[in-house]
């Protein structure tokens, strides 16, 4: 790996495109050559992950309204495909439609590092290239790879979340990349299409902060979109504000560190082999993925505790960020709300902590059903749960070595007589370091188990047998990556949606 030192430069410093940031990650995506085998199973695995969750979620409000603003943009032949839809329509909307189904259920990919992350996230956009401008599956996979490539690289290298700045950032850099990987574009417009993209998709934490809404499913969509507008005017010979990154009034100068910024990101030499995607990783549970761990943990203690009646107090000892996002340090009162949203709630560590511990599980709908939420005993169990950041636990989950980071806690439960039941989980079960982790036969349960009963078992053969073959696909056969399901229901719940401008 290369280490690329990013800083503020002033004006007069005239630092050529070369020695820039968006420039190196563009020659990354068009550097990507032949793709390792174990780099192609995952992305092959991810393509299943995000349709499963995709399919699961046609009918939440968040996709139907995605979903009804894109289909009124048909598009000429070829076009690309919506999930639950028939109808094909211009690019930027498939990825607008389809990234928010896949985001919605908060149930798919992550990547955690200086920054966080969802991955999966750049393949909708992808996708919809592909089919559009009509690509191979080998194209497409190259295009993911790349994207896994640069994203991870800047998840990994500057972080955003200190500076109360979306993680949305990164995602937009990232799938302006995959998409220059995907059509074997020259690096200055991928370069130019990376800048455009960074520029336009900056936005404010506020988005997963107090009472989250649906824009937090919305929002990675809006960047996969505004990226493909972005490598379209590259592609016609539009610049972009430059330097991005390292301009006196760019990115990190009122962003991020400021005119003292200075970061490290670390990118692979030419024809070093892409495997980041290799260091993500996906959830068995839908919840923020802090929670996944302390999910698998509660099954365990529900074990140890009896009778929940008698808890005094739960404790978890958890990292700075899992403490301050998605547990008590957040100082959000929504997060202890019996009537908060969906999208708070599983971004309340205290609430899925609460229910893991009654019900021994998770399930993407069940578990946050608003009666569910005020049942009275989940309620008082609710308010007993507290975070507190504990430093081992924040080191470990920026620890270098993969092998050694841990994105979990300790759970300390005290009963009624001062006896206590504690454990620690360091990672999720699903995790590549877990007790089980996710492997091809359970990326295909997974799929099975969400779209039941809305994708026949036929069909779901069917797709499962064109997602494993998709490096040998040709163009039409992308098609097949969208699983068929009943598109009449669908439509059905999108009328009932109020009519927007379109």
């Amino acid at each position: 790996m290369i280490e690329h030192h990013v800083r503020v430069h002033p004006s007069a410093d005239r630092l050529p495109r070369e020695e820039q940031l968006a420039w190196k990650l563009a020659s990354v995506a068009t550097g990507t050559g032949e793709l390792e085998p174990a780099s192609v199973e995952m992305a092959v695995n991810r393509v299943i992950d995000n349709a499963s969750v995709a399919i699961a979620s046609l009918l939440r409000r968040p996709v139907a309204v995605a979903r009804s603003q894109a289909l009124v943009h048909p598009s000429a032949t070829p076009g690309a495909q919506v999930f639950g839809s028939l109808t094909r329509v211009s690019p930027e909307w498939a990825a607008w439609a389809n990234g928010t189904a896949v985001r919605e259920l908060d149930f798919h990919d992550t990547y955690l590092a200086a920054d966080y992350s969802h991955p999966g996230d750049n393949i909708p956009p992808l996708l919809a290239v592909a089919q559009h401008t009509g690509r191979t599956g080998a194209d497409l996979l190259r295009g993911i790879v790349a994207a896994y490539e640069v994203h991870v690289a800047l998840v990994r290298g500057i972080c955003l979340h200190a500076h109360r700045v979306d993680h949305v950032a990164h995602l937009s850099a990232a799938t302006a990349c995959g998409i220059g990987a995907l059509l074997r574009l020259p690096t200055e417009t991928v370069y130019q299409a990376v800048q455009q993209a960074v520029h336009t998709t900056t936005a404010t934490r506020q988005s997963r902060k107090g009472e989250i809404s649906g824009w937090k499913a919305f929002a990675p969509a809006f960047a996969g979109k505004a990226a493909i507008e972005a490598v379209d005017r590259a592609m016609r010979g539009a610049t972009s504000p430059s330097p991005i990154y390292e301009g006196e009034d760019g990115f990190l100068a009122w962003m991020l560190d400021g005119p003292r910024s200075d970061y490290t990101v670390l990118l692979p030499e030419p024809g070093e082999p892409r495997r980041a995607i290799l260091d993500t990783y996906t959830k068995e549970h839908s919840a923020e993925y802090q929670a996944q761990a302390i999910i698998d943990l509660a099954r365990r203690l529900r074990e140890k505790t009896g009778p929940l009646e008698r808890v005094r107090s739960v404790v978890l000892h958890t990292s700075h960020h899992t403490h301050h996002v998605i547990g008590s340090g957040a100082n959000d009162p929504q997060k202890y709300d019996p009537a908060a949203s969906r999208e708070t709630l599983d971004h309340s560590i205290p609430y899925i902590l609460a229910v893991a511990l009654e019900d021994g599980g998770w399930h993407h709908e069940r578990s946050y059903a608003p009666e569910r939420a005020s049942r009275p005993e989940t309620v008082a169990l609710w308010r007993k749960v507290s975070t507190v950041e504990d430093p081992q636990w924040t080191r470990r989950y920026h620890d270098p070595d993969p092998e050694r980071r841990a994105f979990g806690g300790r759970v300390v439960i005290t009963l009624d007589d001062g006896s206590v039941v504690e454990d620690e989980l360091a990672v999720a079960d699903a995790h590549p370091a877990g007790g089980r982790p996710f492997d091809r036969p359970a990326y295909q349960r997974k799929f099975r188990t969400l779209t039941e009963g809305i994708v026949t078992p036929t069909d779901q053969d069917r797709f499962l047998s064109a997602a494993a073959g998709i490096a040998e696909r040709k163009a039409a056969g992308l098609d097949e990556l969208f699983p068929a399901v009943d598109t009449e229901a669908v439509r059905e719940f999108d009328d009932t949606l109020p009519k927007g401008l379109f």
